[in-house]
């Protein structure tokens, strides 16, 4: 099995490529989202590390983005406890795809919490400043202190395009995306 990891920065367009690809994918943030849902286990522990921010189950993300702003440890604390269930999920989709020709991991930390290994294929998406602000602002619960917060703990484009084997240019349409992808296919096969 050959992992794809898709990098690039907050807002870069990562989930719509990983998607077009074709193959099986591993999306951390749906995970973090069912995790904040259905996980008790989770709850139990934020709520026992954070009990000024965290008090109701399912987890409500406003908690977290406040418990986040309100202090700064607070972030590592939560990637703690929350990073340790994404991690076996993905061992369980990677084991449940062993199978597979590819598959593409799309988890924003990737290169951060040392996910990748020495075989797989980095593809880093580029996308302009300008054309992800515009499309993080659209968001209903787009936060710019959040998006600052979490692009101070994600290592800068330059490095996660040296580590890269592709980098795909992201003008955000289809079009682009799918030739971009269709060539990438084209050199991996």
């Amino acid at each position: 099995m050959i992992r794809i990891g898709i990098l690039g920065d907050i807002g870069s367009g990562k989930s719509y490529v990983a998607k077009n690809f074709g193959y099986p994918v591993f999306n951390a943030d749906s995970e973090v989202s069912k995790i904040y849902k259905k996980n008790k286990k989770i709850f139990n522990k934020l709520k026992k590390k954070l009990p000024r921010y965290i008090s109701k189950f399912p987890i409500d993300k406003n908690e977290v983005s406040v418990a986040i702003l309100s202090n700064k440890n607070n972030l590592k604390k939560i990637i703690n406890i929350v990073h340790l269930e994404v991690r076996k999920q993905m061992k369980l989709f990677l084991n449940k795809n062993k199978n597979k020709k590819f598959v593409v991991l799309d988890i924003p930390l990737l290169l951060e919490n040392k996910l990748n290994k020495k075989g797989d294929i980095l593809i880093f998406i580029d996308s302009k400043k300008s054309d992800i602000l515009k499309k993080l602002t659209k968001r209903k619960n787009f936060n710019k202190k959040l998006f600052n917060k979490f692009q101070k703990i994600q290592f800068s484009p330059q490095y996660k395009i040296r580590k890269s084997n592709f980098i795909i240019k992201n003008d955000f349409t289809k079009k682009t995306i799918n030739i971009n992808i269709k060539d990438v296919k084209k050199k991996i096969n």
